[in-house]
């Protein structure tokens, strides 16, 4: 599993490094040179799993940024570092104030940065599991949130419309059994009888794309049906 990590910078030179430092380090990167970039990259599939972010920025100060993407519910918890050159203690509080989980100063070594995202990750993770204790289900590479309809790949969160997650529901309360058209017709849709079966294929394929490599847990019974089954 990578991690993804957003860079926030507008110093193209720092950005080339530090995506190419992370992406040694296993991480898979993607990067904004402006405020407008980084709203757009941070509520976007595929999210971040942390943010890196500069505080000047050339057309939206990056404390605006933060204040901005605390609005947004699929960024709002997003863990946040925020490199800059201010390094005034005032700054550092603020940039607390803000929610950044850490705060690091240019110059900055590059290793540094990499343990402190890490360790950050480390938590955050951990908190996470923890909060999906007896709430989450979970499948082998697959997690899902029954009531908030949200699902997740690898801890990457995946973009779900509510019939591909109804039909992600009705199969894997029935993990190891097959399902048959008219089954999850009946469970998925509300007027099963002014559906045709071959819909049931089509949406089951759209889900299988979008669950990546957790779409092999969707199994086709030729004639019959599908089953859930992930060992």
């Amino acid at each position: 599993m990578s991690n993804r990590i957003l860079i926030v910078d507008d110093e193209p030179d720092l950005v080339r490094a530090l995506e190419y430092s992370l992406r040694q380090a296993g991480f898979h990167t993607t990067s904004a040179h402006t405020g407008a970039d980084a709203i757009s990259a941070a509520t976007t599939p595929p999210l971040p799993d942390l943010g890196h972010r500069d505080l000047r920025l050339p057309d939206i100060a990056g404390k605006d940024v933060c204040r901005r993407l605390g609005a947004y519910k699929v960024a709002s918890s997003i863990p946040v570092v925020i490199v800059t050159a201010k390094g005034d203690d005032v700054d550092r509080v603020v940039g607390l104030e803000l929610g950044a989980d850490d705060y690091v100063v240019k110059p900055f070594l590059t290793r540094e940065l990499i343990l402190r995202i890490r360790a950050i990750l480390r938590r955050t993770q951990a908190s996470r599991v923890r909060e999906d204790d007896g709430r989450f289900r979970a499948w082998g590479r697959l997690r899902a949130d029954l009531e908030a309809y949200r699902a997740w790949v690898d801890d990457s969160e995946v973009d779900l419309t509510a019939r591909e997650f109804l039909l992600l529901r009705a199969l894997t309360n029935r993990i190891g059994r097959v399902l048959s058209r008219d089954q999850l017709l009946d469970q998925v849709w509300d007027e099963p009888f002014a559906v045709h079966t071959r819909t049931v294929d089509t949406v089951v394929r759209r889900l299988r794309h979008k669950l990546g490599p957790a779409g092999e847990y969707i199994h086709t019974v030729r004639g019959i049906g599908y089953r859930f089954a992930f060992e």
